[in-house]
């Protein structure tokens, strides 16, 4: 079964704790900590896999988490870091944010793309230790990791895609010009499926062709099974739309081209502007009237008319010459640009309760559940991310909270993984 969108639930892994441990060795009087640091949660990598053509392994497994990183241990020993979930997926899938539609990744490439990051392990106490406070009895939990749910999309990479009407001989043709095999039959939605095929054209020279399900007319609405497959025309450089010219289903193939035309632009604009040539099929059903009519129609609005005959390869080569020529002036395949996560106006955040504890002198540890998932968003080596932390935390009445408390300056602020200075 062709599965080409999928929901699924993944979540990188919680950070380890630090470890409270103290060295004891004979005849040392005072060790000092020596608690190591918890080990960081596995991410969620998500990589190209050319063995797979379909996201069907995600159609009823819908969960997916990394593993959780190890707590720290005695003598300085640091826990051991989570290992990562790896999904692995068909060429062309987009990762999106299911709630919002943001790209998460593009997976066009062979490099693996890191969706979610483990949560930090945490510090040991062996961190902690100052020449105020030699005996440090606390440690740091690790952060958690990210739960998200991703909806994938495959988008096939195709340089031309065929659309037309069902029946009017997309798999015909694909078939004679490639190795693909698909199903060809004479009658409607033979071709059930998105169907890849490379057109070899001389010595280094090749293009791949895409057969999408015949479209008809509502397909942008879901009328039809073609509807199912237009993303899969989003990516393709260069359309071939293939006509009936003869009519021989009582069709108006005049009115076939305008319909399809409109179901492209009505499910994306963009494809209304691609380029765009035009092939008349079954030309030897059809009269050279039909056919020079169809010709001066398709001409005046500014395409490429090619007359073929598919199954005998009439007329096939100069269409394919033609599609060279136009590939070789067209940029690559698109690839999505990854959309960073806006950052939320401060009087738009969620408040929840703050907690602030003072664990020794010049030490106060801050807890909110809210505020981790606003630190997961935030670059600490950007200025204007950094800049927006600092509103967060006056904003929002954390550094009150901390004035309360009776934090001085200079005093250290412990925020999960995250440790300051104190400054008014």
């Amino acid at each position: 079964m062709f599965i080409d969108s999928a929901k699924i639930h993944i979540k990188s892994g919680d950070g380890g704790a630090g470890a409270v441990s103290f060295r004891r060795e004979k005849y040392v009087a005072a060790g000092g900590p020596d608690g190591g640091d918890g080990g960081s949660g596995g991410n969620v990598i998500f990589q190209v896999d050319d063995n797979v053509s379909t996201l069907a392994d995600y159609r009823y497994r819908r969960k997916f988490a990394a593993q959780n990183g190890k707590p720290g241990g005695a003598k300085r020993c640091s826990g051991k870091k989570g290992e990562d979930l790896v999904l692995r997926v068909p060429r062309g899938t987009l990762v999106k944010d299911a709630e919002t539609g943001r790209i998460l990744a593009d997976l066009s490439t062979d490099e693996p793309q890191v969706v979610l990051k483990g949560g930090r392990g945490g510090w040991g106490n062996v961190h902690f230790a100052t020449p105020t406070r030699q005996v440090p009895r606390f440690a740091k939990p690790g952060t958690p990791g990210v739960e998200l749910d991703v909806q994938l999309e495959l988008k096939l990479l195709a340089d031309v895609g065929l659309v037309g009407f069902p029946n009017v001989g997309k798999s015909t043709l694909i078939s004679v010009v490639s190795q693909a095999k698909p199903n060809i039959a004479n009658y409607h939605f033979t071709t059930l499926t998105p169907v890849l095929g490379v057109v070899e054209r001389g010595e280094g020279k090749s293009f791949v062709m895409a057969d999408i399900p015949g479209l008809v007319e509502g397909a942008w609405e879901g009328v039809g099974l073609g509807h199912q497959f237009l993303r899969h025309v989003e990516r393709c450089r260069l359309l071939l739309h293939i006509v009936d010219v003869s009519g021989s289903e009582g069709r108006n193939p005049k009115e076939d081209f305008r319909i399809i035309n409109e179901e492209l632009r009505k499910f994306n604009p963009e494809l209304a502007e691609r380029p765009m040539i035009v092939a008349g099929n079954k030309c030897d059903l059809a009269t050279d009237e039909q056919i020079a009519s169809f010709r001066q129609f398709v001409e005046e609005q500014g395409y490429a008319f090619f007359p073929i005959m598919a199954p005998i390869h009439e007329g096939v080569d100069a269409l394919l010459d033609k599609i060279s020529e136009e590939l070789s002036k067209l940029p690559p395949i698109r690839r999505y640009e990854v959309e960073t996560e806006p950052l939320t106006p401060v009087e738009h955040l969620p408040r929840g309760e703050v907690q602030v504890r003072k664990v020794s002198d010049g030490l106060y540890e801050v807890e909110a559940e809210w505020l981790l998932r606003v630190m997961q968003s935030i670059n600490f080596d950007d200025y204007e991310s950094l800049q927006y932390f600092q509103r967060v935390l006056l904003q929002t009445g954390v550094i009150d909270r901390l004035r309360e408390a009776g934090i001085q300056e200079g005093d250290t602020v412990s925020l999960y993984d995250v440790q300051f200075d104190f400054v008014e």
